[in-house]
Formats: structure tokens, C-alpha cells, sequence
């Protein structure tokens, strides 16, 4: 059973969680997402987060770094320490993830996948397929999954993951996606209490339900993606992004985009 982190909550009724994602972080400061300067671009995702209320958890869902380098995630680590929360880490498909858990495990940031509140568990996920963009989840990733909801009782659930589960009607992207959703939706339909779903990966907001489930994807914190057409474009028009998720004592949540003034 892996190690479970207690969350402190300044409100015993809501838990307020941010979700940060895609921060694609060069190893280099000169390194450039697409011409965006994703160390810049952090950093004033981390400055809005800082300037508003603080939340009780900060998730960081995959592809923290973009060349799988060391530097990219000391740099990360340096960055996310300005935060004043606990931050929690996931891979994504340019994560390395063994090379991540060795650097982002100091100070507030850590790569622990289960989180307890006082009416919610967190569960993070590793949906990492090597050598392909897409993603599935292993056997192990299933059993943990399953053993951690079981162990929730109770509570209600929200999951983190880097990729989408479920089609977000882009040809591209899609083709991009968890490859055996099937065997994911199989766990989390046995278990009612699971309220939400949220991802990154996709570079966009994604907003739907699926029975009570409220499936969320997050835009980057650097460049985000246009999802129509057949092969893959930016979406120019839209800065870097975060989202913050308020869960309540009763199975709720209300979750919105913040994005980032240019």
C-alpha cells in the first residue's frame, strides 16, 4: 500500500486543490516551447497562484520537463518550492519518471500518488508507456488503483492522471490518449464515490460528465493546443493557465480556469 499523505485543510468543508500541468521545462534557460519560454511562463502561473488565497494542495499533472533532462527538473524543483502548499507530482510522457522521483521529492514537493482530506481521497496515477506520447495504465497501476479506492471507503475521490481517458473529439490528440480506457473505467465503475477525473496532455480545457463523474482537462502553463483539425496546430490566442478545484463536504466540486494575463 503506498504511503498516504494528510492533508491539512484551512477549511473543514472545502478542499481547495490547484492543478498545474504541461510545464514542458527546458534543461537550458534559453529552452523554448514552440518560441514560449516555459521557465517564464511558470513562473507567472506560480506568481497568480501565489497572489490568490492558498490552496491546500498543488497537483503537477505530467510533463513537468520537456527533454527529460536532470537540470530541467532541479529547475522545476527551484520553481515549485516558491509555492506554499504541498505540491504533488505525476509523469507524463516526456517524464522520466525514475529520474524524477530521485530529484522532486525535497522540500514542499514530493512525488507521494495518495492524498487523504478529511472527506476526499487523491489519487495520483502513472500513466507513462515509454517510447510513445500515448499512455496506458500497467497492471500494477490498475491494482494500486483499485487497493486505493477500496481503501477510501467512504470519501470521495478525486483521480489525477496526464492522459485523457476519454476522447476529446480531436483526431489528433486522440490518437494520443490511454490506450486501454476500458480497463480504467472497469476499476472506477465499481467504486460510486469517485467524483472527478482530471488530466493535462491535451493543452486545452476540457469540461463533461460521464454519469457522476465530472471528467476536467487542464490547459498547459506554457503553450496550449488548437484540437480540431487532423494534425497538430497551436491555438495562439490562449496564454498559460491553471486550474483550481474547490471539492466539498458532500461530493460537490466547482473547478474553473485561471488564465494568465500576457
Amino acid at each position: 500500500m503506498e504511503k498516504k499523505v494528510i492533508l491539512a485543510q484551512k477549511n473543514p468543508d472545502i478542499l481547495d486543490i490547484i492543478q498545474i500541468t504541461d510545464c514542458h521545462l527546458y534543461s537550458t534557460d534559453n529552452g523554448r516551447f514552440d518560441g514560449v519560454d516555459t521557465g517564464a511562463s511558470l513562473a507567472r502561473v506560480i506568481d497568480s497562484i501565489n497572489a490568490g488565497e492558498t490552496p491546500d494542495a498543488v497537483l503537477v499533472t505530467g510533463d513537468l520537463v520537456h527533454d527529460g533532462e536532470q537540470r530541467g527538473y532541479q529547475r522545476l524543483l527551484d520553481a515549485l518550492r516558491r509555492l506554499r502548499a504541498g505540491v504533488y507530482c505525476l509523469p507524463g510522457n516526456h517524464d522520466k519518471p525514475k529520474l524524477m522521483q530521485q530529484i522532486l521529492n525535497a522540500a514542499n514537493v514530493t512525488t507521494d500518488k495518495v492524498l487523504q482530506a478529511r472527506d476526499w481521497y487523491l489519487v495520483l496515477l502513472d500513466t507513462v508507456l515509454p517510447d510513445t506520447h500515448a499512455g496506458r495504465l500497467s497492471g500494477p497501476e490498475l491494482d494500486f488503483l483499485e487497493e486505493t479506492l477500496r481503501a477510501a471507503g467512504e470519501r470521495f475521490v478525486l483521480v489525477a492522471m496526464h492522459h485523457h481517458p476519454v476522447s476529446v473529439h480531436s483526431r489528433w490528440m486522440d490518437a494520443m490518449m490511454l490506450e486501454n480506457p476500458e480497463d480504467f473505467f472497469a476499476v472506477i465503475d465499481r467504486y460510486p464515490a469517485v467524483r472527478a477525473i482530471s488530466w493535462g496532455h491535451i493543452h486545452q480545457v476540457f469540461s463533461r460528465r460521464r454519469h457522476d463523474i465530472a471528467l476536467l482537462g487542464t490547459p498547459s502553463t506554457c503553450r496550449q493546443f488548437r484540437l480540431a483539425g487532423d494534425s497538430a496546430a497551436m491555438d495562439e490566442r490562449a496564454p498559460p493557465a491553471y486550474r483550481r478545484t474547490r471539492l466539498h463536504r458532500d461530493g460537490r466540486l466547482d473547478s474553473e480556469i485561471h488564465w494568465i494575463k500576457q
